[in-house]
């Protein structure tokens, strides 16, 4: 198998059509591929919008929630595939991706990863490829430098980058299992950065390949778990300094980069349509990103309460079968 086309679903059901529509359309004709899709646990039927599509994917149902990357490591475990395309059920290709990532892969031999320009809903691209994390790039954004110095999806050439937003990324299937996948600590975000450190120190490199787009809606930047995404964007990176980095660069990274949140809060208080409160809570996680409720609690917590309801309903079934004159008890 040439390709695997590999999508971790949650709770979106109408995007994820989408996402399948487009992988339909933009699949090279006579390129071996497959479809996987991960449906995480979601409650809007979106598992049984992809049985009803009728097309050749292989969906893997979860029970309970997990993280993005213990569910994109399940996806790859279980792919076929030479090279796996990691995709969010937000993202839809557009014509030629596919063709671009892939030749990107096998001109360069040792590049493990090749990741799509990614636009908003209008079309507009998006900073989707960066400089690793580290003292210089919280620097940079402490002075407000981070477009020139720390983005690097610009230009037309394909490049070699730190790291790459795995919303549309086409992964080497050897290099990922060479390294061990991604690391489930990471519940969602710093997992693809994670990601392509590790393979940089297995002499592996990230490209970031402008021919190849894709739309990348971002429902998930303005729903009604925006706190507990704050909470868990900043616990991500912190985790990713204190893995790579010395504990004193993971302190001062934290100050660095609760800066520039204050500095736009401030702001916020006199500028129209920006909210003081949002930068606050980005600053104070920066500096404790321990604190809070995350998306991993939440899902825990949502885990939790399926299981007992479980629970309950099998008790109460277990008591109306055992009451005299039910046959259920015999």
């Amino acid at each position: 198998m040439r390709l695997s086309f590999c999508v971790v679903n949650t709770d979106g059901r109408e995007l994820l059509q989408a996402c399948l529509d487009a992988i339909a359309t933009t699949a090279p004709a006579g390129l071996e591929h497959e479809v996987l899709v991960l449906d995480n646990a979601s409650d809007d039927g979106s598992a049984a919008m992809v049985r009803e599509l009728g097309r050749h994917v292989r969906l893997i149902e979860l029970t309970e929630r997990d993280g993005k990357a213990a569910n994109d490591t399940r996806l790859l475990r279980a792919a076929r595939g030479e090279l796996c395309l990691l995709l969010n059920e937000d993202s839809e290709l557009c014509e030629g991706a596919v063709e671009a990532l892939v030749d990107a892969l096998d001109t360069d031999p040792r590049a493990g990863v090749a990741a799509a320009r990614l636009l908003d809903a209008s079309g507009r691209p998006q900073p989707c490829a960066w400089r690793l994390p580290g003292l210089g790039t919280a620097l940079a954004g402490a002075l407000f430098l981070h477009r020139w110095f720390v983005v690097q999806s610009r230009g037309e050439r394909t490049r070699s980058v730190g790291w790459a937003q795995s919303s549309a990324m086409l992964v080497r299937h050897s290099a990922a299992a060479e390294v061990g996948y991604l690391d489930p600590a990471f519940f969602v975000y710093s997992d693809e950065t994670d990601l392509c450190r590790r393979l940089g120190d297995a002499n592996w490199r990230t490209l970031w390949v402008p021919a190849a787009r894709a739309v990348h809606r971002e429902q998930l930047s303005a729903d009604a778990a925006a706190e507990r995404r704050i909470v868990e964007f900043h616990r991500g990176r912190e985790r990713y300094m204190v893995k790579h980095h010395s504990h004193a660069v993971a302190i001062a990274v934290r100050a660095l980069g609760a800066w520039p949140y204050l500095v736009r809060a401030l702001a916020a208080v006199v500028l129209p349509g920006h909210a003081p409160r949002r930068y606050l809570l980005h600053a104070r996680q920066a500096l404790a990103p321990w604190r809070g409720m995350g998306l991993r609690e939440a899902a825990e917590a949502r885990n939790r309460g399926r299981r007992e309801s479980a629970i309950s309903g099998a008790a109460i079934q277990l008591g109306r079968s055992t009451k005299p004159g039910s046959t259920g008890g015999r």
